[in-house]
Order: C-alpha cells, then sequence, then structure tokens
C-alpha cells in the first residue's frame, strides 16, 4: 500500500521535473518498450484468444480515478431471490495477449509492476494493451476472467466461480461520481449495490479483525498563484470499491488452497515495538487511542479528512512492512498465510495490467476450477515468482519515496528559513535531537534535526525549515 500517494498537474516547475527525470535515469527505469515487444503487442492487439464463454450481456461498469485508461475491473452487482447478492467481477485478461516465453512475457518480468511517478506512469505492458486492447474500456468486448461470487444476506460469501468470458463494459465512473449518485439516490440499482455490498464486507472486515487503511493522497494544489500541497481524503466509494477486491482475492486464495497449488500474500502480526510507536504517534497527533482500544478500531475511527488523522493514517502504513508473496505446491500449504492486515487467507488476482503476479493468480484459479492442473507455464514461473514481485516492490517503493521527497522540496524551495508551526510525531531513541514533524499547513510530513536536547514527543513546536532542494537536499526543518 503505498505511503503517500502524490500527483503533479502539467503546471509543476521545471526544476521538479528535472529532478523526476534524474531519479528516472539514476533507477534505471526502463521507459521505453524494446522494438520487438512493441510489434508483439501490436499483432497481440489485434488477435488475442478469445474464449467460448459469451458474457455480453451484463452490463458491467467500472469504478477508476477519472484519468485512468489502464482498467483491469469491471464489475455487475445483483440482488439474489434469496435475499442475498451476485457479484459478477471482470478481470483484465491479461494471458489472452502474453504469450509465455515471448518478448512480450519477458519484458513483463523484468519491469514486473506499473511505476508510478508523480508526473506519469511506467507501465507494465506497452499502451496499446494496457491502455487499449486488454483494457476494460467501454464499448468493445474484451477477453476477461469472469468471477461470480455469491453472498448471502450478511455479505458472507456461499459460492465462487471463475471461467474465461467474453465481456462488455457499458459505463466507465469515477470515484466522485458514484459517491454522488449514491448518495443523491439517483445510482442505478447495480452501482447503488456497491454502498450496500461494501457496508457488509466492511463489517465483516471489523468481525474478523481486519482493516483497511484509507490512506489519503498529498495533491498539489494552485494557491494565490503558486502551488501548495494539501492532503485529500479518500470517499466511502473508494473504500467500498475496493471490498469487492478484497473479496475476490479471499475467494481466490481458498481456490488456490483447495486445489494445493497457488501463491498468497501474506503479511506477519506486527511486533509489539511497531505498535508502541504508533501509539506514541496517535498521542503527537491528538489521535484518542485508550488502551483497551485495539489498533484496528483506532484506524476505523480516524477521519482521513482531518489533517492529524491523515498524518496519524500515513504513519500507519509501517505496520505493513514485510508483506511478501508465498507459494506453495502439492498441497503443502504455508503457515502462517494469513495476511495480517485483511486478517484472512488472501492473494493478488485483480491487477494484471499493471501486477505480474496477478496474471499467474488468475490462472491458477481458472484451473482449480475446472478441476484440471495449472498450466506448465504457470507451474514453472512460481518458484521465482516471490523474488522477482520483492525487487519489483522494492523498486515501487524506492520510486514513491524519492518522488515525495522531490516533490516536497521542490514546493518548498523558496521558503528556506520561513518558521512553520509543527508536531513531533516521532523521536529517535539513539538520537533524541532528531525525529519527524508533522505540519497542517503545508500538508507535509518531514525530518527534523539540528537541535540541542530531546525533541518533546508529542508537542506543538516551531520549526524554522533548513533544506528543500529537488534531487539533492530533502526537506529538513530544525528547531526554531
Amino acid at each position: 500500500m503505498p505511503r503517500r500517494p502524490i500527483h503533479v498537474t502539467g503546471a509543476a516547475e521545471a526544476p521538479l521535473r528535472a529532478a523526476l527525470r534524474a531519479l528516472r535515469t539514476e533507477l534505471a527505469i526502463p521507459e521505453e518498450f524494446p522494438p520487438a515487444v512493441l510489434a508483439e503487442a501490436e499483432t497481440a492487439a489485434k488477435a488475442p484468444r478469445l474464449p467460448a464463454h459469451d458474457a455480453t450481456d451484463l452490463p458491467f461498469f467500472t469504478v477508476d480515478p477519472p484519468t485512468s485508461t489502464d482498467l483491469d475491473q469491471a464489475m455487475h452487482l445483483a440482488r439474489r431471490a434469496d435475499g442475498g447478492y451476485r457479484v459478477h467481477y471482470a478481470i483484465a485478461d491479461v494471458a489472452a495477449f502474453v504469450t509465455p516465453g515471448s518478448a512480450l512475457d519477458a519484458e513483463a518480468h523484468r519491469r514486473v509492476l506499473t511505476l508510478y511517478f508523480p508526473d506519469g506512469r511506467v507501465p507494465l505492458h506497452p499502451a496499446v494493451l494496457s491502455e487499449g486492447a486488454a483494457s476494460l474500456l467501454p464499448g468493445d468486448p474484451r477477453p476477461a476472467l469472469l468471477w461470480r461470487i455469491d453472498l448471502d444476506a450478511e455479505g458472507r460469501r456461499v459460492a465462487t466461480d471463475v471461467r474465461r468470458a467474453l465481456v462488455r463494459s457499458r459505463a466507465r465512473l469515477d470515484y466522485a461520481g458514484v459517491q454522488r449518485q449514491i448518495d443523491s439516490g439517483t445510482a442505478e440499482e447495480p452501482v447503488a449495490l456497491l454502498r450496500e455490498i461494501g457496508l457488509l464486507r466492511e463489517a465483516l472486515e471489523a468481525e474478523r479483525g481486519g482493516i483497511s487503511l484509507n490512506v489519503p493522497e498529498q495533491e498539489i494544489v494552485e494557491q494565490d498563484h503558486t502551488y501548495a500541497l494539501a492532503y485529500r481524503a479518500p470517499l466511502p466509494a473508494d473504500g467500498w470499491n475496493a471490498q469487492i477486491s478484497l473479496l475476490t482475492g479471499m475467494a481466490a486464495a481458498d481456490l488456490m488452497t483447495a486445489a494445493g497449488t497457488g501463491i498468497l500474500r501474506t503479511l506477519p502480526t506486527a511486533p509489539d515495538g511497531a505498535v508502541a510507536r504508533l501509539r506514541r504517534s496517535a498521542q503527537a497527533l491528538g489521535v484518542d487511542w485508550p488502551h483497551h482500544v485495539s489498533y484496528a478500531d483506532v484506524v476505523r475511527a480516524a477521519d482521513p479528512a482531518n489533517p492529524r488523522h491523515a498524518a496519524f493514517l500515513q504513519e500507519c502504513t509501517t505496520l505493513l512492512r514485510g508483506a511478501g508473496y508465498t507459494v506453495f505446491t502439492d498441497g503443502h500449504i504455508p503457515t502462517p498465510a494469513v495476511h495480517a492486515a485483511v486478517a484472512d487467507e488472501y492473494t493478488h488476482c485483480t491487477a494484471p495490467l499493471r501486477r505480474l503476479v496477478d496474471r499467474y493468480a488468475g490462472e491458477l484459479c481458472v484451473a482449480a476450477v475446472a478441476g484440471d492442473e495449472p498450466p506448465e507455464w504457470v507451474r514453472a514461473a512460481l518458484p521465482t515468482l516471490p523474488d522477482e514481485m520483492a525487487a519489483g516492490s522494492r523498486r515501487a517503493n524506492t520510486v514513491e519515496r524519492e518522488s515525495v521527497d522531490i516533490v516536497e522540496a521542490a514546493l518548498l524551495r523558496e521558503r528556506v528559513g520561513e518558521i512553520f508551526d509543527a508536531y513531533v510525531i516521532d523521536v529517535k531513541e539513539r538520537e533524541p535531537s532528531t525525529g519527524t514533524v508533522h505540519l497542517d499547513d503545508p500538508a507535509v510530513v518531514a525530518r527534523i534535526a539540528g537541535g540541542e536536547g530531546r525533541l518533546p514527543l508529542g508537542e506543538w513546536l516551531r520549526v524554522r525549515l533548513a533544506e528543500a532542494e529537488p534531487g539533492s537536499a530533502k526537506v529538513l526543518f530544525a528547531p526554531a
């Protein structure tokens, strides 16, 4: 889960863009696709392997950010006669376009993940596929892995099926639009049910002890003819949509464990020390956390629209460290196999246009439902997938972390020497004069150092901006 998603408009200043270009060079980011890969993608886009099952009668819709064109998922939600629900969830069928062992396949294994920079993305697959023939854009039929998940009246899963099918999306929706339709009562039933099912699934998540982090995005906004950083709180519709993906990931994990071969997304329980550190951050930010209340309950009560709660939610992502992928074969299920934040067995399978492992998880699930052995190309790739995904994730995390530093430095570079109000949210035990401060305005969480004596954890502090230069000096504050 990204720590601080951040977006830059086309009006961003030149030093910022220059620093982002330098970061791409430093990390050897593979921006251009080799000619052989592009040629294969063009050919595949014109002649994908199409499934026999036709589900184009279902009026699917997508929910994504308004500018997104790489659409992995489309859904159709309906009521069942017994009072439950039926979730149809179509996932882009990347394997219909990518041939195992091809140049296109090799390039995907080299890239592993779509990388998100503030000023654009570096895709896993060529745009002719990821933003064209394989994307579940509205209009034309597309090959997909079609999940059918039946829920009871409480939102519990009672039946699961997945197969290849031809689907057609009818509407391309965004989170804000969906939220407006649902809030105003104008949403058609398949869209309105997103709230109903989402709330039921959120209640079940709380029941099993799981937690979803609604981490705010950092955005650059125009302000008094200049630019500033602010937080954008996620909408309830963001969370309801995420619950459909989580539902599918848990269903996929169950299919694979029953079949005896698969790859799970796992996360160990956070150590006591990490939770204790988070309690200190909560205290520093004025987030109420009574000793008898669990971490999950505190997070659920946090308001991402509150700047201090937003900073706390960002700090909560530190408990997600240690997530990885665990392969199992021949029925030897790993122990533990649970994702601590999901509080259940779980896998990644709903974003194959942007994440390599999802293509393999999807194939394993289709084979499991059909009662077939997994394809040999899938079995052959499984042993090395966890290491590939780990390396790709490290690179993506570096991109994210360094990009945030660059953006913050670019937007504050003209304010070096100014005084700001801040809260001390963390202090290093071995260097008590060094720590982390949170500023409400601008929306910055940054390092503080250079003072004498111990920083006052949990207290308000006047701080001076000491350094801020994109690409060379990260944002650094000092006690004023």
